[in-house]
């Protein structure tokens, strides 16, 4: 699977951006996906996952209630909806197919986007 993501840029806090991430190369409709950040700091974490139906949804704790992940299908397109940016945020974000529900992802990253808040 090849995963594009983009959208990101910067913001100042409390503003908004909006993820895509579209995939190609195999089905997507079946497939749970996932975000996930990093920054230079720390390890790939966990931001948030959704079900291949799109009906079943899973959050950090740090952003749950500020982001919401959606998805196309037809467009086999994730998105991640951001609002209430902090800085903590700052991070390049990476959109990957699942392994296991919610956390496991393939190794199968793709380009991230970069989302930089400012104070």
């Amino acid at each position: 699977v090849q995963l594009q993501a983009s959208g990101g840029g910067l913001v100042q806090a409390g503003g908004s951006l909006r993820l895509s991430c579209t995939a190609s190369g195999r089905t997507f409709s079946g497939v749970g996906m996932a975000w996930f950040r990093q920054t230079a700091e720390k390890e790939r974490d966990f931001v948030a996952a959704i079900n291949g139906s799109g009906n079943r949804k899973e959050y950090a704790d740090d952003v749950k209630y500020r982001f919401t992940i959606s998805r196309d299908n037809a467009k086999r397109t994730v998105y991640l909806q951001m609002n209430s940016l902090k800085p903590e945020d700052t991070a390049i974000y990476y959109c990957a197919p699942l392994q296991k529900w919610p956390r496991l992802p393939f190794n199968s990253w793709g380009q991230g986007t970069q989302v930089t808040v400012s104070s």
